[in-house]
């Protein structure tokens, strides 16, 4: 044993000397890519490479080995020259973004260094992912794309040196978000830099995260107990888990087995992803999964409502990402993907009513029940700002599937929410809130008479003109449920995809129209803090909430410097994102 320790810290020595050398003549990964199944160092003493595995896997599924991208159509738009004045408005919005993003990283850095996040009033580190430096790995790679690279060097030592993911004082760790931020940020910041310091770090935390794959039907613990585990109890899936936190975890996990050659970490959420498929069509809905599932007992049928928003979302927007990330044409995602947008536009997707007749359309749930053998589905024209992926989802997975009407779908769905943004007083989409619902998609008339009714369906007062005055609810709105706006990327996310799809100047006007309303109720003296209220009155505030998660730095202010970029600047035909906004090289 000793003489093999021996040997693993000489050739853990000669890598780091290789490291060190090559990290000073870096190039960006557009230009020198390395190569998939990049060896790494054993390790062997960290804990989630040495403990046991009361379920081992003893055969894997083969890595995929397509590498024919040019199988999938193109992505992005070839825009219009730029006139100079153009260029001279764009590089400005770019700085200005680039400059909040400055503010808020040395806020960080300077009281909470470490710390998953710092409070943007009273300046105090917050422990909320591990305490493993959420808002540090997080804003790895949007360092790199805003040039920051003396802050990268820093960050990246600070990785390497100060974070380990051998345990945590948390007793439970959600493993969807340890996955998006840590695994997938570690896993971009690699791609981008070729960083193997960061390789080495992901590879820690994907073994980590497979611990929680060790289960009888090897399906993860999603709200795992990570010091049961380190002990050595057996665990199980739990039978009541959320859509999105299983079906959410095939892209970083997929990456992380194309770049190292260890199937392990595919061929778990490959097993993921053939059990959805095998499923889609026996649901209630049938093309889609309910929130909730079993996966436990792997009934993908367990709940009766279906939305593509929170606690669902991820699954739906990763079945075309997870066909860029493979460079698969046709196949397992393909057919998922398509099947299920088509039953979310069928049935999801409504037109709301509005005064001037907005050609828009938002995602509201469908409650399903069954009458015997025959369903029966109930719309609730409800919807938050978490929704607002999805004109970007059916935008990307339109241009790969060659589908014109899903990219303007997509359109549809993006303009849905800028029309959202300009309801509220503050010009920002409140998280959630009902919508009237227009009974033809095709369009309809406004009716106010059908506006109040909506209103009084939600409140217990005789008067819904009087309430919709002293609420201040916008007309097509019937109740405002939740008016925090919490610093969320998603809508700034489909405007970004609309305008590489696209090309058009008119999305980065939409972008920064809704970039100065964000900044002007969120800024505080330190960075930017999620509010209480975005439809507020003159004589109230928001109601600052001393909040700001990692996203804000790892989603909104990256998709907001990249909608004022060049295009080439990770290009949607070359890097494909995350739904943390990580991207990862496609095959």
């Amino acid at each position: 044993m000793l003489s093999g320790r021996r040997r693993y810290v000489f050739v853990a020595a000669i890598l780091a000397a290789i490291c060190l050398l090559q990290w000073h003549s870096v190039r960006f990964a557009s230009d020198a890519f390395l190569p998939a199944h990049i060896p790494l160092p054993s390790d062997d003493d960290f804990i989630w490479r040495t403990i046991e595995h009361h379920y081992p896997v003893t055969s894997f599924r083969p890595l995929p080995t397509s590498t024919s991208k040019s199988q999938l159509p193109s992505v992005q738009a070839i825009g219009k020259p730029e006139t100079a004045e153009q260029r001279r408005l764009r590089v400005a919005r770019q700085q200005a973004i680039k400059d909040a993003f400055v503010r808020c990283w040395s806020a960080y850095k300077e009281r909470a260094w470490l710390h998953d996040e710092v409070t943007p009033i009273s300046g105090r580190p917050r422990d909320t992912f591990g305490g493993w430096g959420a808002t540090l790995v997080d804003s790895l790679d949007t360092l790199w794309l805003m040039g920051l690279r003396d802050e990268f060097e820093n960050a990246v030592a600070a990785v390497e040196e100060s974070i380990s993911f051998s345990a945590t004082d948390q007793s439970e760790i959600n493993i969807f978000e340890t996955t998006i931020r840590f695994l997938g940020g570690l896993l971009s910041a690699y791609d981008l830099s070729q960083d193997r310091r960061l390789l080495i770090k992901a590879r820690d935390v994907g073994d980590m995260i497979y611990k929680a794959f060790d289960t009888p039907n090897h399906l993860p613990v999603t709200r795992w107990n990570i010091q049961a585990a380190a002990d050595g109890e057996r665990q199980a899936a739990s039978s009541g888990a959320l859509l999105a936190e299983i079906g959410s975890l095939t892209m970083e996990l997929t990456r992380l087995s194309l770049i190292t050659g260890d199937p392990k970490y595919y061929d778990a959420v490959q097993h993921i992803s053939e059990l959805l498929a095998a499923s889609q069509k026996e649901t209630k809905l049938p093309g889609m999964w309910p929130v909730v599932i079993d996966a436990a007992n792997e009934k993908f049928d367990a709940g009766s409502d279906y939305a593509i928003g929170g606690m669902a979302d991820s699954t739906y927007e990763y079945l075309p990402k997870m066909m860029a990330i493979l460079g698969e044409k046709q196949g397992l995602y393909q057919e998922m993907y398509e099947r299920s947008m088509d039953v979310i536009h069928q049935h999801v997707l409504y037109r709301p009513m509005t005064p001037s007749d907005e050609d828009v359309l938002l995602a509201g749930s469908v409650h399903a029940e069954m009458h015997g053998n025959v369903p029966a589905y109930t719309l609730k024209s409800a919807g938050g700002h978490l929704d607002c992926f999805a004109g970007g989802m059916y935008a990307l997975g339109g241009k790969l599937t060659s589908s014109q009407q899903h990219v303007d779908i997509g359109t549809r769905l993006t303009m849905g929410c800028v029309w959202a943004y300009n309801l509220t007083t503050t010009g920002v989409m409140a998280e959630y809130q009902h919508f009237t619902a227009c009974p033809d998609r095709k369009g309809c008339t406004w009716d106010e008479a059908a506006w109040h009714r909506g209103i009084a369906e939600h409140h217990d007062e005789a008067d819904p003109a009087a309430i919709a005055e002293a609420q201040r609810i916008p007309p097509g709105i019937t109740k405002i449920s939740d008016a925090r706006y919490i610093l969320r990327p998603e809508a700034v996310e489909s405007v970004f995809v609309m305008y590489r799809v696209t090309g058009e100047e008119k999305w980065r006007d939409m972008g920064w129209h809704m970039w100065e309303a964000i900044d002007a109720l969120t800024r505080t003296e330190l960075a930017n803090s999620a509010v209480n209220n975005v439809n507020h009155g003159p004589d109230e505030d928001a109601g600052m909430s001393d909040t700001m998660e990692s996203f804000w730095l790892g989603e909104t202010l990256k998709y907001l410097y990249l909608l004022f970029s060049e295009p080439s600047l990770v290009s949607l035909d070359e890097w494909v994102f995350n739904t943390e906004a990580h991207p990862f090289k496609r095959l």
